[in-house]
């Protein structure tokens, strides 16, 4: 079942008017809704991008916060010292930082013993 709607329009892009067929047209042609599409596109590209430095910039505010912390998980240690969090597991079984397991899946590891491991001597 087909309607026999005309609407009279303005597009969204070049301000002609034009007859639309649906109640939901916004652009006069083929050609305007590719110039709109590709429009929408870069700005989508330029959004993530932006998102992604945004990003870069909050995880030095992250470090800066973890170093006036007391106590760390070790996904805060592995980000403070720029390792992956199975580093600091293993330096954990090793002995190389002290850790309290508070319960199952609580790790936490004192602020000073990673001050501890630059500081050390041989």
């Amino acid at each position: 079942m087909s309607s026999n709607i005309r609407i009279k329009k303005k597009c969204q892009l070049c301000n002609s008017e034009f007859v639309a067929k649906t109640t939901v047209t916004k652009f006069c042609g083929e050609i305007c809704a590719k110039i709109a599409y590709k429009a929408r596109k870069q700005a989508e590209k330029i959004s993530n991008a932006t998102k992604k430095t945004s990003y870069k910039v909050d995880s030095k505010d992250k470090v800066q916060e973890l170093q006036l912390r007391e106590f760390l998980s070790v996904k805060d240690t592995a980000l403070l010292l720029g390792c992956s969090s199975k580093t600091i597991y293993r330096l954990i079984e090793k002995g190389t930082i002290k850790a309290t397991n508070i319960g199952d899946r609580l790790t936490r590891i004192k602020r000073t013993e990673v001050d501890h491991i630059f500081y050390q001597e041989n």
